[in-house]
């Protein structure tokens, strides 16, 4: 990859969405990422570049309430098994707001049973009990962003 090709690179990734970029082609590597660190972009001779871009904001970023992180889910998960996310995404309890939750606390569930639904991209994914269970607690709020191999049931094996 040439220069003319990496200066098209970081002014595509500067006006896109995306927070994080790599790419891998043989022995060259570009990674690029939005932040404050430095906001300068480094381009070495080596076969890897780092690349990071500032992200030009005007407005403090506000906390979600509703999140969670995973290590606040783990410790109060500590005597139970755990059902993990098994992706990033908006953790729904039922198919729809007017329907019942999928699983109560209290409830046993059977191997393929559904627990909850992850939304990412719009796609909405069923998580499947992996095994027979009693659902002890559930760890996120309806609506919730999930992150992966975050606990979200704590069950009790049967």
């Amino acid at each position: 990859m040439d220069f003319k090709d990496i200066k098209e690179l970081i002014r595509v990734f500067d006006k896109s969405e995306l927070n994080k970029l790599r790419i891998k082609e043989a022995d060259f590597e570009i990674s690029m990422q939005r932040g404050f660190e430095s906001g300068v972009t480094t381009v070495s001779t080596t076969p890897y570049v780092q690349a990071t871009v500032a992200a030009p904001t005007t407005t403090p970023v506000q906390q979600n309430s509703n999140v969670v992180s995973s290590e606040e889910n783990k410790s109060s998960a500590k005597d139970g098994l755990t059902i993990n996310a098994p992706m990033v995404g908006t953790y729904y309890g039922a198919p729809s707001p007017e329907s019942p939750d999928f699983v109560s606390v209290g409830d046993i569930v059977k191997k393929g049973q559904t627990l909850c639904i992850l939304e990412a991209m719009k796609i909405m994914n069923e998580v499947e009990a992996e095994y027979d269970c009693k659902i002890i607690e559930i760890l996120v709020q309806n609506g919730s962003p999930v992150e992966f191999d975050m606990p979200i049931f704590v069950v009790e094996k049967i």
